[in-house]
């Protein structure tokens, strides 16, 4: 059993003379790093013409591994073996290293090598760079030493790996594919409530019930979050449907003097403005405050007047005519932004109950939340159970930690 240093394994971040070959107005396989995921969920079905990503994308072709560089895409494993890209060819984020196999190692083993625990561990301590923003180097991955069995021994390996961890991935699946039901089944309840409040009371525009609304500010700010002595600023992502994360910051630098007049406090009704278009419009009213956090221009800040409850638009919107309007709003929106204007949203059809029934929704809402919230944290722990378990097989198996070849008889002959 040799130990060789990836350089003489595989090419690493190589040129692509595949790419060059293509006509300006040939399409490609297209690969942001929203779609980058190990096993099933990896997603190729996006494209683009070569014009359109002749620079300042990565280029990689059919048999290629991708390792992502940035944290935390990096730690989270998320790296790829690719195949049946369009045209044999794709581009995609410059957050991705390029790994190349050479003759002496099988591409399968290749993916589980940089799938190893060892290895994250390994590259998360090699990363450079401020919080938030660190990479892995590619000298990091041409010296990574690898421990070599025969080619025959590592295509057994990976036959091995390929079927254990499709099982995994299986079940993974099919807890995703629960959790989705228990969002949908949430959903339908929201709606049929919110149906029947608005046969019984009708619906007004948002508009009829604003007193004014605000955005923030967007000044220079770190990626790191900030401490909690220092302001920081919101980002985008700390809001979801009726949900607010303070910790969803970015840290204002120490001389920054910060406008206190967009300081968020508790009890202010925040709309995102600017999101991806499956979360444009979460709107969320804001829980006790401990940071000193200021509004992004991003966010929209609303004033309501004494008639409507904060808390029972923030459940009105995410019903499904609210969703129906920010969904037309970002029709055609890339999957990394999409926009909602304010006169979007002050035409949200807000039932007009009385405030005794809109606290009755909002108890109702809270009621059933709890509940699949607390079925949704008992499927989510055996999800990361299952990512521990897949982990742990694909580094004993790489590692040499078992014999694949009676582990439970289903070592397989190599291809």
């Amino acid at each position: 059993m040799s130990t060789v240093r990836l350089r003489h394994l595989a090419q690493v971040n190589p040129s692509t003379p595949e790419f060059d070959k293509l006509s300006v107005d040939d399409r490609l396989t297209f690969l942001p790093m929203e779609n980058v995921w190990s096993g099933p969920d990896l997603n190729i079905t996006l494209s683009r013409r070569k014009t359109e990503v002749s620079s300042g994308y990565t280029r990689f072709k059919d048999g290629d591994v991708l390792v992502p560089k940035i944290t935390p895409t990096f730690e989270a494993g998320r790296s790829v073996l690719v195949h049946g890209l369009l045209n044999g060819v794709g581009a995609g984020t410059t957050e991705l290293h390029v790994l190349r196999p050479g003759p002496q190692i099988d591409p399968r083993f290749l993916l589980y090598v940089v799938s190893t625990h060892s290895f994250l561990k390994l590259g998360e301590a090699e990363m450079y760079g401020v919080a938030g923003q660190k990479r892995v180097p590619d000298d990091f991955l041409r010296d990574l030493p690898v421990r070599l069995p025969m080619l025959q021994d590592q295509r057994r390996i990976a036959n091995f790996l390929d079927i254990e961890t499709a099982r995994i991935d299986k079940l993974a699946t099919f807890q995703k594919n629960i959790l989705r039901g228990v969002d949908e089944r949430e959903a339908a309840l929201l709606d049929t409530a919110l149906d029947q409040l608005a046969i019984q009371y009708g619906t007004i525009p948002l508009r009829r019930y604003l007193l004014g609304v605000e955005q923030g500010v967007s000044p220079q700010a770190d990626s790191a979050p900030a401490a909690p002595n220092e302001w920081g600023v919101l980002k985008v992502s700390c809001l979801r449907p009726e949900r607010f994360f303070p910790d969803e910051n970015k840290r204002l630098p120490g001389d920054y003097e910060p406008d206190t007049k967009h300081e968020v406090r508790e009890g202010d009704l925040l709309i995102t403005r600017a999101n991806t278009p499956a979360l444009v419009g979460s709107t969320a009213v804001v829980p006790e405050v401990r940071k000193k956090l200021l509004l992004s221009d991003k966010i929209f800040r609303v004033h309501l007047d004494q008639r409507v409850s904060p808390h029972f638009v923030a459940a009105v919107a995410r019903g499904r005519r609210v969703r129906d309007i920010c969904a037309a709003a970002s029709n055609g929106a890339s999957q990394s932004m999409a926009n909602i204007r304010f006169e979007e949203v002050k035409a949200w059809p807000i039932p007009a109950a009385n405030r005794a029934a809109q606290e009755e929704l909002v108890q109702y809402v809270r009621k059933r939340r709890a509940k699949m919230d607390a079925l949704r944290a008992r499927i989510e722990r055996q999800s990361a159970l299952l990512a521990e378990r897949r982990q742990a097989l694909i580094t004993s198996a790489v590692t040499g930690q078992f014999d694949v070849s009676s582990a439970s008889g289903r070592g397989g002959d190599p291809a």
